[in-house]
């Protein structure tokens, strides 16, 4: 291609268009894009009752306690925490404190914020590439299943997301003039999605900061100097708490669930840390998380297998199988046909080019977090991949409406049938996946994108109706079926601690929540607990099991051991000095999810051996004031 010829069709118009005024259809378009996507989100809400039983409690004890609401803690007694930081649950604590505790203000505040993602998607993409580009971005996103899914539930994931979002506005903000208070703000929205997942929201530092220093009109050093501003402002907004956790007396607050020694900076650099990517240590071995189909649920460090609900096999295939593929992966072929069409074709650009700039803030946290997620060798799930998402649906529309945009030349077109062919077939591919599930929209999908990629590729008829026809073709192309499969996962239910997108198979999606008889059991001893008046109404193995307590008799219930069960808290010192204060009402034999440690044996053997047993539905219950 010679230079003349990649001049002239490198995506400049785009830069052109955002300093236009928007027409008249912009501002209804933008605000029918958000109607839809609260329709959406709020659709069939609180079918899903709780969501996460695990999250949901901790919210339900952060109503009851300040200090519970500050920490994060599972109980309103403050024995321990949940095993991620409290940003997430500040949130909908807020909500439920303000709006009452119910099964709608704890998934409220996931769907508002995921309408409040695609819109600040929206408008950080038309900033650099016009309100085309952006509605088409918000509409991607919107419509991907897995933002579909974990917009609807009560996971960290909603918070984290918006935040990356709002990180990613202010970088391109900060690049647009050098500004380096956007980049402290960059650094801010980044150092509290820290506060919400931990080192995840650290997957698209590398992005945002390569795309600021090639990209922002000012010195090399005044850009190496606002990008250690940035820094600093990262650490800050993150570190508050740390140092807030570690200053204040452990006698004092819970113990932080997850953690080897009641650290949250060791919670971050191991179990949510290392150990998710490399494996091993407290997120290796094996655990039980749950049942599904009527059998356990296991996973083992190092790969996960073949387990869909964590990850499948690792490799660089894993976004594109059985477990993130029908997730998240809809669009990734053309994103990233779109990536490499888009940098080659402002390869010659100015250094400040926005495009290119765009294209590097999304393509490179697009790549990035792919990458960490498809060789991740600790616990991973699928529904991870909503932080995933928002580049996907950036770098598409970005890419294909500049490359549209170019049209008249050989080159783009090419780069844009590649696009429109590779979603209809890779769509047919995840379609055939659930073959029983609307069989014919493969079918449609394929061919109509077969058909407009030819089209595109001889060369659309300089029509204007004609044009706009085609347009519209390859737009439904490119997102039906997976607007289809987000539809499908909004109208379901989903509970437990591993939901799922996509047509349900029976019941509702998810693994790691109560069956039946647990669900069963603990709504009968939750009547039981209802009327204890002691700090705590009962203590049991675990914290999921806690959790549904907790929920069915609205009281503060001990999960002995934590997630896992190999927290030490409470130690059986600490458990008997509970009992002996007239602390403790029940202890509830059994919970899920727990390997042996945290002295959860050492507790079980020391009741059973000096308190009497009975049975409440299917579980064996002590009365410890007896």
């Amino acid at each position: 291609m010679t230079t003349a010829l990649a001049s002239r069709v490198e995506p400049r118009p785009a830069e052109e268009d955002v300093a236009k005024p928007p027409g008249r259809w912009v501002r209804p378009a933008v605000f029918g894009l958000l109607a839809a996507t609260a329709l959406l989100y709020f659709w069939n809400l609180t079918a899903s009752g709780y969501g996460n039983s695990f999250y949901a409690a901790a919210v339900q004890s952060g109503t009851q306690d300040w200090k519970a609401w500050l920490f994060g803690s599972l109980d309103a007694g403050n024995v321990l925490t949940v095993d991620k930081p409290p940003a997430a649950l500040w949130v909908t604590t807020a909500f439920a404190r303000i709006f009452g505790f119910s099964s709608f203000t704890v998934l409220a505040p996931q769907a508002l914020m995921g309408v409040a993602s695609v819109g600040l998607l929206y408008l950080t993409v038309k900033r650099t590439s016009g309100p085309v580009a952006g509605l088409f971005a918000g509409a991607a996103f919107a419509l991907t299943p897995v933002a579909a899914l974990m917009f609807k539930f009560n996971n960290p994931d909603a918070l984290l997301t918006l935040l990356l979002i709002a990180g990613a506005y202010c970088t391109i903000r900060a690049i647009e003039k050098a500004s380096p208070r956007w980049l402290v703000l960059a650094g801010v929205a980044i150092g509290f999605g820290f506060l919400t997942k931990m080192m995840q929201a650290f997957l698209v530092l590398p992005a945002f900061g390569l795309a600021y220093l090639i990209a922002a009109p000012a010195s090399l050093g005044k850009r190496l100097l606002h990008l250690l501003a940035a820094v600093v402002s990262v650490v800050v907004s993150a570190g508050w708490f740390i140092a807030l956790v570690d200053l204040w007396p452990t006698s004092s607050r819970p113990y932080i669930g997850g953690s080897t020694d009641d650290s949250l900076l060791e919670l971050a650099l191991g179990y949510n840390g290392l150990g998710r990517i490399f494996g091993g240590g407290r997120g290796g071995g094996t655990m039980v998380v749950g049942t599904t189909g009527g059998g356990m649920v296991e996973t083992t460090g190092g790969g996960m297998g073949g387990n869909v609900g964590f990850g499948g096999e690792s490799g660089l295939t894993r976004m594109f199988g059985a477990s993130f593929g029908g997730e998240v992966s809809w669009l990734l072929p053309a994103a990233l046909i779109g990536l490499v069409a888009g940098l080659w074709f402002t390869r010659r650009a100015a250094g400040t080019d926005r495009t290119r700039a765009a294209l590097v803030v999304w393509g490179g946290w697009m790549l990035v977090t792919a990458l960490v997620f498809s060789y991740m060798g600790g616990i991973v799930h699928p529904y991870y991949a909503v932080a995933l998402a928002p580049s996907i649906a950036a770098v598409v529309a970005i890419s294909g409406t500049s490359l549209w945009r170019g049209r008249a030349h050989l080159a783009p077109r090419v780069f844009l049938s590649l696009m429109i062919a590779a979603s209809a077939v890779w769509a047919y591919i995840l379609l055939d996946r659930n073959a029983d599930w609307l069989p014919a929209l493969r079918w449609i999908i394929t061919g109509l994108g077969l058909v407009t990629a030819t089209v595109v590729l001889v060369g659309v008829p300089p029509l204007r109706k004609l044009v706009a026809v085609v347009a519209t073709v390859a737009v439904l192309t490119v997102g039906l079926g997976t607007a289809a499969y987000a539809v499908e996962t909004a109208s379901q239910a989903h509970s437990g601690s591993i939901p799922t997108s996509g047509p349900a198979t029976g019941g509702d999606r998810g693994m790691g929540g109560p069956g039946m008889e647990e669900e069963g059991s603990s709504a009968e001893i939750g009547a039981a607990l209802a009327a204890t008046t002691t700090k705590w109404a009962a203590a049991t193995s675990s914290s999921q099991s806690a959790a549904n307590l907790e929920l069915a008799s609205g009281k503060s219930v001990i999960g002995i051991g934590g997630w896992s069960g190999s927290d030490p808290a409470p130690t059986l010192a600490e458990f008997q000095q509970y009992v002996a204060d007239g602390d403790i009402t029940y202890y509830v034999e059994g919970g899920r999810g727990g390997g042996p440690g945290g002295g959860s044996n050492e507790i079980s053997e020391w009741v059973a051996a000096n308190f009497a047993a009975t049975t409440v539905g299917e579980q064996t219950v002590y009365h410890l004031l007896s």
